[in-house]
């Protein structure tokens, strides 16, 4: 059973939310993050990244850049810009893009939720990258990037935002990139508490995006439970920031590879080794190539676009091995282009296939030799992973839209 409990929530005023909604810290480096706050003043990024109000003479990780996020957030609270609830409630996110609707429940997961696997993981995280939302969350106090989790879907949850949809919502606006952001206020006792019921009846939640998020989270409330061994567990440091999404509802878009050269081979000599590994070849033509099954892969080499086909050989039962993601990485890009871990191989690179097929013709005529489109992993492969305790392979998702920073934030 899953614990998403009701919070007490910092959100923007109506008038300025729009302005403060702020895609993820880590979409950007500094000098865009610098460029994003430079147009926006109000920009939640200028929290999430408070470097941006410093010159480059003082680092990323500075002890004052934490100490700023903090400055500027007790700030706006205190100015207005963001006001506090005075009731524990859950909230409706709503995210519209191209005209596909995702609706979750904002909401807080427990630590040891997450400690005891009821919240599963499909990738590792790096103690490196956790250390920057460590020092954030902490010296903040609190958790401003909701991290994105995904579960079955439930008749109980969907019936109650659906009433509650119905009502005025708290925001609706559309961001930059076109997409829709709708925010309802879940409010009513018997509406929240049959949300909290609901869910303890959900097995588990799943981490969608933001697993480095999410372990940092955990860190800082393991951090506080020893600075305070009396802790009861009701704490708000024992939860964390989420909106959690039905598997319904989901999209996970391609994942695609870009790779510098051909591993010394000629284009025939490598054609005809990917037809060796187990690939059919067919030669599409100028015309891009979006795969439309499992087992197919786009190739763009040359200036041509080539469909592969993964023989049966190549295929398995294994939730991980039966990945498209893991099919081309262990039977093409390793033994014939000699990319062995592609989460440090230099020679590959990732695009996300929010940028089309476009962006692989135009990384080939510029710093690429070789390009290959996939088909998409689906919800429920990612599910089959994290139930069976194993990883994903590097770079095997990509959602959007993205949630955005700076509407709900959760004091610790």
């Amino acid at each position: 059973m899953a614990i998403v409990k009701p919070f007490v929530c910092i959100r923007p005023n109506e008038e300025v939310a729009s302005r403060v909604a702020a895609l993820p810290y880590d979409v950007y480096n500094r000098k865009e993050a610098c460029k994003v706050v430079a147009g926006e003043p109000l920009s939640f990024l200028k929290i999430d990244r408070a470097e941006t109000q410093f010159d480059d003479s003082v680092d990323t990780y500075d002890a004052r850049v934490y100490a700023k996020a903090r400055q500027m957030l007790d700030e706006e609270i205190a100015d207005g810009t963001f006001i506090t609830d005075t009731d524990k409630a859950y909230y409706i996110y709503e995210l519209t893009m191209n005209g596909r609707v995702q609706t979750g429940i904002v909401a807080c997961s427990s630590i040891d939720d997450y400690q005891n696997d009821v919240i599963k993981k499909h990738e590792k995280t790096r103690a490196d990258k956790e250390v920057d939302r460590i020092n954030h969350v902490d010296v903040c106090s609190a958790q401003t990037g909701p991290i994105f989790l995904a579960y079955r879907a439930n008749e109980v949850i969907n019936a109650t935002i659906e009433k509650v949809r119905q009502n005025k919502p708290l925001y609706d606006f559309e961001s930059d990139d076109g997409i829709r952001h709708t925010v309802w206020k879940i409010g009513n006792p018997q509406d929240v508490s049959t949300i909290e019921n609901a869910f303890l009846n959900v097995e588990a939640t799943y981490i969608a995006d933001g697993h480095h998020r999410a372990a940092s989270a955990v860190k800082v409330g393991l951090k506080r439970r020893e600075e305070n061994p009396g802790y009861t567990g009701n704490e708000e440091f024992n939860f964390f920031l989420s909106v959690l999404f039905p598997d319904e509802q989901l999209m996970i878009m391609d994942y695609n590879r870009v790779v510098k050269d051909l591993n010394k081979n000629t284009s025939s000599e490598f054609i005809k080794k990917v037809s060796e590994a187990g690939f059919t070849v067919n030669e599409i033509g100028k015309q891009e190539y979006k795969p439309q099954r499992k087992g197919t892969f786009g190739m763009f080499l040359d200036g041509v676009w080539y469909e592969l086909v993964a023989n049966d050989s190549l295929k398995s039962d294994d939730p991980v091995e039966g990945l498209d993601v893991a099919i081309l990485q262990n039977n093409l890009l390793t033994p014939v282009l000699g990319i062995g871990d592609p989460k440090t191989d230099k020679r590959i690179d990732f695009v996300g296939g929010i940028r089309g097929l476009t962006e692989l013709e135009r990384r080939c005529n510029e710093d690429m030799r070789v390009a290959f489109s996939m088909y998409p992993t689906s919800i429920a492969e990612l599910f089959a992973v994290a139930d069976a305790g194993l990883l994903m392979p590097p770079k095997s998702t990509w959602f959007e839209p993205k949630l955005r920073s700076g509407l709900f934030i959760h004091r610790i």
